[in-house]
């Protein structure tokens, strides 16, 4: 069964802990990044070092943690020493000094220094913990500012202004030292009971670590939505219904001496679900829960408890084994069934499992209904027991009148008196079941009805439980019902406002078909879930990932490969999924360019004046290069699509927004774009290859045939315009998978490629002469061979 697993991600709870642990003794700490060895930053101060200091949060924050600032004329320059050299040391240290709050009054200060470590070992952090021990020590040791004399806070201490004040504080000193000797006598035994409680972190075991915490659980520890968890929940589930259908059936139809041996015919089946309910109780003792917080909890002691509070002892009840006093013979079999009837009590579980799968239709329908029978069976039980009671009560008035003794009549099995003869059980059993059904679905059909006062009773009861059973019952199922086949009654709804949209408008045939065909198609493909809106609520940085996540083809494409990651995060909240049907144009001449297209799936074809200038797959890019000069980018061809094609595209506009976030990667990205571009769709993109001398074109590099009679180098070749890019080469590796640039390295097919290679440039020297030709001829001539090799992979 799945269930609600809780809050599993791991977390950090130092602070939490620090805060707990704290609470009832003193929470006057702070805490310094140990990392940072130039004067270790505060990173954290509680609320309680606040008001002891007087100091406000924004005042301590990256302040020293050796806390200058609370320095005074009073403060021991050993201590404040010692302080900083156990920093450097990265040690523990325990010392009474005096501190000045920020109006200036002294207080005496236990403080306690601690190093935390992480996981590995490694100081991060230093705990600095305060506690106000100044009625302890005594007014004698104050330092209390006289009334009347200067004081002055220099940013970093409290100085006196009053000259001379440096030998009055000498002479202080030593008086308050003689005094402190003569009262020490007296609360040294104030100081010792105090020493027991002054430091909550006295056991160094007892320090958290600065880690994110993993789950500590113990092996004999079960996990609530483990699979095993699962599977035994179900058997539990079978085994409470069995317990809920066979007990009723044996306390009303069994429950006599006549039927002992029936009774005693399911004992081994009673004792295996008892053993199963004591088995379980084991289980749950060992079991972990989720906290009313979220969080999983996997303590064994808060387990129990937790346990021990909610359903140990109903769970107790229905294990109790009372089919073992069969064992010692014991003959009361009325008593024995009746007893066993607070195991019904497992059924309140039902209850909760009802609100915890309540998100899975089809569960909650078969529990819905389930509970429905069971309480048809338990009525007809109940009916069987009332028209056995009206034939055993021996009233010459009614019991020849009841539903029981009709029934005999009926099936020519009459009572002879109120104990023998009359139908058999199971007859008696299903029609008093059939009656109930009828009573509970509807006002019953009349052939089983109540002719005693009792049975007219419990006849008008049914009724009313069936009336509540119609507004619970049913009422949820109609709404789960609904609920599974919500999706499928959007589509609909959806499609009549569209063929309602069209009618209305009397769009064309061929239009209607296209709008048809075009929604029937992408709802095939996307379920009506609109993303945009899914991921509207969600916050950014979670957004951004399942971006990432979605458009992961087209953000690996070569040209990305130098951006950050949190450029990249940045475009892929830009990129955008449409599909596009075969015969549906894409792009048209003339049209302003908007994004940059990424075929993920079908093929399209470029048209200029109804000739082929490319045919676009998987993996390839179409669109433009970035210009700054350009405010509207025209299209140079259309762009059609020949089968059913997967696109995503990133606009023109929000890239170039991106862009202006990363300046350091925009001029990579401008520079680069034109060579992982299938085809470059800018308008006048092909002029500047018309321009170009026929004669001066260049050989194809990768030949070492033509690369000899090629004449000069091309990096000599004045004036020489590369090839259009749709006849230029693709990328090295930039549009094909990894597994296939993988494959193409294997020694064995890089020689059968260069082979390959050999062949055709043979055919390209014998059909052109060993030289390029004019463009026309390129493109009439050899441009097939150039896209069949394209397409098998030898230019790379």
């Amino acid at each position: 069964m799945p269930v609600m697993k809780g809050l599993l991600a791991p977390q950090n709870t130092f602070l939490d802990t620090i805060a707990t642990r704290f609470d009832g003794t003193h929470s006057n700490f702070i805490l310094a990044n140990a990392q940072v060895r130039c004067g270790f930053p505060i990173v954290y101060c509680s609320d309680g070092f606040c008001d002891l200091t007087g100091f406000a949060r924004t005042e301590v924050m990256q302040k020293n943690c050796s806390c200058r600032f609370l320095y005074g004329a009073e403060t021991s320059e050993p201590v404040l020493q010692r302080i900083e050299k156990v920093l450097d040391g990265r040690q523990e240290y325990q010392t009474e000094v005096c501190f000045y709050k920020k109006g200036g009054a002294a207080f005496w200060c236990l403080l306690d220094i601690m190093p935390i470590k992480n996981e590995k070992g490694e100081v991060v952090l230093f705990l600095f913990s305060f506690k106000d021990i100044t009625e302890s020590r005594g007014r004698s040791h104050l330092s209390d500012k006289k009334e009347g004399e200067p004081w002055m806070w220099d940013g970093e201490r409290w100085r006196s202004k009053k000259p001379g004040s440096s030998h009055l504080r000498a002479a202080r000193r030593q008086g308050r030292t003689v005094l402190h000797r003569l009262s020490s006598q007296f609360a040294q035994r104030d100081r010792s009971e105090m020493k027991i409680n002054r430091n909550v972190f006295e056991n160094k075991l007892s320090i958290p670590e600065y880690k994110v915490a993993a789950v500590q659980k113990s092996r004999f520890i079960l996990l609530h939505y483990s699979i095993f968890k699962a599977l035994w929940d179900w058997l539990i589930l079978l085994a409470t219904f069995y317990v809920a259908i066979t007990v009723p059936y044996n306390v009303c139809f069994t429950g006599t001496e006549d039927n002992l041996s029936a009774a005693r015919s399911t004992i081994v089946s009673d004792i295996a679900v008892e053993m199963l309910f004591i088995l379980d109780i084991i289980l749950n003792f060992r079991t972990t829960y989720v906290s009313q917080s979220g969080q999983v909890v996997y303590e064994p002691r808060s387990i129990c408890i937790h346990y021990v509070a909610t359903w140990f002892f109903v769970d107790l009840i229905a294990a109790l084994p009372f089919d073992l006093l069969y064992i010692f013979n014991v003959t009361v079999t009325s008593l024995v069934h009746l007893l066993k009837t607070v195991r019904l009590l497992r059924l309140l579980r039902l209850l909760q499992k009802l609100d915890r799968y309540s998100q899975y239709s089809a569960m909650v329908l078969t529990l819905l209904m389930s509970m429905f029978a069971l309480l048809a069976h338990w009525m007809a039980c109940i009916w069987y027991v009332i028209g056995r009671k009206e034939m055993e009560s021996n009233d010459p008035q009614t019991w020849d009148i009841g539903w029981l003794h009709e029934l005999g009549k009926r099936l020519e099995a009459p009572y002879i008196n109120s104990s023998l003869g009359g139908p058999s059980i199971r007859s008696a059993y299903i029609a008093s079941l059939y009656f109930t059904l009828s009573s509970l679905t509807s006002v019953g059909f009349g052939n089983v009805c109540a002719n005693t006062d009792a049975e007219k009773i419990f006849s008008i009861c049914t009724m009313l439980i069936g009336a509540l059973m119609h507004a619970v019952v049913f009422g949820n199922v109609t709404a789960i019902i609904q609920r599974m086949y919500s999706r499928r009654s959007l589509y609909h709804t959806r499609m009549k406002d569209l063929k309602d949209f069209i009618r209305v408008h009397r769009l064309p045939q061929q239009l209607k078909q296209r709008m048809l065909e075009y929604f029937q198609t992408t709802w095939s493909v996307n379920n009506g879930i609109d993303a945009n809106e899914l991921l509207h609520d969600f916050p950014d940085e979670l957004r951004a990932d399942v971006a990432m996540h979605l458009h992961k083809d087209i953000l690996q494409l070569p040209v990305f490969e130098t951006a950050s990651r949190g450029c990249l995060r940045s475009l892929s909240l830009h990129i955008k999924t449409s599909f596009c049907a075969p015969g549906e144009y894409l792009l048209r001449q003339g049209d302003a360019l908007q994004a940059n297209y990424f075929v993920c799936s079908g093929s399209l074809e470029v048209l200029k004046d109804n000739v082929v200038l490319a045919i676009l797959g998987k993996g390839d890019l179409i669109g433009a290069d970035l210009c700054s000069t350009d405010r509207v980018i025209k299209t140079n061809a259309d762009v059609k699509a020949l089968t059913y094609c997967d696109l995503q595209h990133i606009g023109l506009r929000g890239l170039c927004e991106v862009l202006q976030l990363y300046p350091e990667y925009a001029s990579k990205f401008t520079a680069d774009i034109h060579q992982d571009l299938t085809f470059n769709l800018r308008e006048g993109s092909e002029m500047e290859v018309g321009a170009c001398p026929p004669s001066q074109a260049p050989s194809h590099p990768h030949s070492p045939r033509d690369q000899g009679r090629a004449g000069p180098p091309q990096s000599h070749m004045r004036g020489v315009c590369p090839p259009p890019a749709h006849t230029t080469q693709a990328p090295r590796w930039g549009l094909r998978p990894r597994r296939y640039i993988l494959s193409w390295r294997n020694p064995r097919k890089l020689e059968a490629r260069a082979f390959a290679e050999q062949e055709v440039d043979g055919r390209l020297g014998n059909e052109d002469g060993g030289d390029w030709g004019s463009l026309r001829d390129r493109q009439r001539g050899t441009a097939p061979l150039v896209r069949r090799r394209q397409r098998r992979g030898l230019w790379v």
